[in-house]
């Protein structure tokens, strides 16, 4: 898969990102950063990007066992105040909602730790490489 992201012609620092077929995405970063704060800023699609995955999990899990989870909502709450110290601190709170009982929501919430994003924000070794373009 690859990303492109281009700069916003007369934009501070908002860049359009195109994935694949998908519409444009925005980023920004807010006004007291420079940007114009028209867009999330990166931090935020990381954020969301481990929310979204812990219920996409959730809810392939109910749907294999056949149980009655009828929709996800998470809320991620940041604390970056300790970022430039290598500490990034994500409060996940997730909803199952549909009639579940507390041992099918528990469940759920183990299996949301088993999330593919969550594993490569805490187990995986990420090599980067950058370069320009010719």
């Amino acid at each position: 898969m690859t990303i492109h992201i281009h700069s916003v012609k007369d934009g501070k620092l908002s860049q359009k990102a195109q994935i694949e077929s998908f519409d444009e995405l925005l980023v920004d970063v807010p006004t007291a950063f420079g940007g114009e704060g028209n867009a999330p800023d990166p931090h935020d699609y990381f954020d969301l990007s481990l929310g979204a995955c812990k219920a996409i999990t959730s809810r392939m899990y109910a749907q294999r066992k056949g149980w009655p989870l009828e929709g996800v909502s998470v809320v991620v709450r940041r604390d970056e105040s300790q970022e430039r110290h290598g500490v990034y601190r994500l409060d996940i709170e997730l909803t199952f909602h549909g009639d579940l009982d507390d041992t099918q929501r528990n469940r759920l919430e183990e299996i949301s730790h088993n999330c593919p994003i969550k594993r490569l924000m805490t187990t995986s070794t990420v090599e980067i490489t950058t370069r320009q373009s010719a």
